[in-house]
C-alpha cells in the first residue's frame, strides 16, 4: 500500500512539473495536472489540497534543482579548468532536459517576488563555495585574468539559458528539428568553453 502511495504521489509530481514548466502557474488547471498524470482530480486533491500548495512544491524543487547541481560542481576537489568545463556540461545538460525552465522560473518570479528570497538564498551559497576561492588563489599567482567569480558564473550561465531561450528562433532561422538543434547546441557549448576559457586563462598557462 505505502508502495502505492509514493508511486501516486511522484506520478503526480512528475505531471505537475511538466505542466507548470508548459504552462505556468496561470495557464495550469488541477484538472489538467491530474489529466497529465491519469488520474481524477479528487484523487489528486487527496495528496495535494491546492494547486497553491503543489505549486508551491514543484517551484522549489526545480530551483533546487538549478542551483544544488552548480554547487555541487563548485565545491569539487578538481582543477578550475575542469571545474569550468564541468559547469557548463551541467548547465547544459539541465537545460537539455528542461528547456522551459528559465522562462518558467523568471516568470514566475515577475507574477510573484516574494519567491525571489529564497532563490537568491540559493545562489548566494556560490560565493562561499570552493570555486571562489580557486579564482582567488589564481587571481594571486598571475594565472587568470582578475575576474570576480560571480561575473564567470553569469557568462556561463547567460551563454547556455539564452540558447534555450532563444530555441524557437534559432530552429525557425536555420530549419532545425529536434535533434538538428541538439547538435547545433552541442557544437555551440564547446565554443562557450573555449571562449570563456580563452579569456579566462593567460596565454602561457592554457596548456
Amino acid at each position: 500500500m505505502n508502495c502505492l502511495l509514493v508511486s501516486t504521489e511522484e506520478k503526480i509530481k512528475e505531471a505537475a512539473k511538466a505542466v507548470f514548466l508548459e504552462k505556468g502557474f496561470d495557464g495550469t488547471t488541477t484538472r489538467d495536472i491530474a489529466k497529465a498524470a491519469g488520474i481524477n482530480s479528487a484523487l489528486m486533491n487527496y495528496y495535494f489540497r491546492s494547486k497553491e500548495k503543489l505549486f508551491q512544491f514543484i517551484f522549489n524543487d526545480l530551483c533546487s534543482f538549478m542551483f544544488q547541481g552548480m554547487l555541487d560542481v563548485v565545491n569539487q576537489p578538481i582543477s578550475l579548468r575542469e571545474k569550468i568545463s564541468r559547469l557548463i556540461d551541467h548547465q547544459f545538460q539541465m537545460m537539455m532536459q528542461n528547456p522551459n525552465l528559465t522562462i518558467f522560473i523568471m516568470n514566475e518570479l515577475h507574477r510573484n517576488p516574494e519567491r525571489l528570497y529564497a532563490t537568491v538564498g540559493m545562489a548566494k551559497k556560490i560565493p562561499e563555495s570552493i570555486f571562489h576561492q580557486q579564482i582567488d588563489e589564481a587571481i594571486a599567482q598571475g594565472t587568470i585574468t582578475h575576474i570576480n567569480s560571480q561575473h564567470i558564473m553569469t557568462m556561463i550561465v547567460a551563454n547556455i539559458q539564452f540558447l534555450f531561450v532563444s530555441k524557437p528562433m534559432t530552429m525557425l532561422a536555420n530549419g532545425l528539428d529536434e535533434a538538428g538543434f541538439k547538435a547545433f547546441a552541442t557544437q555551440h557549448i564547446e565554443y562557450v568553453k573555449e571562449m570563456i576559457c580563452d579569456y579566462l586563462f593567460k596565454p602561457e598557462t592554457a596548456t
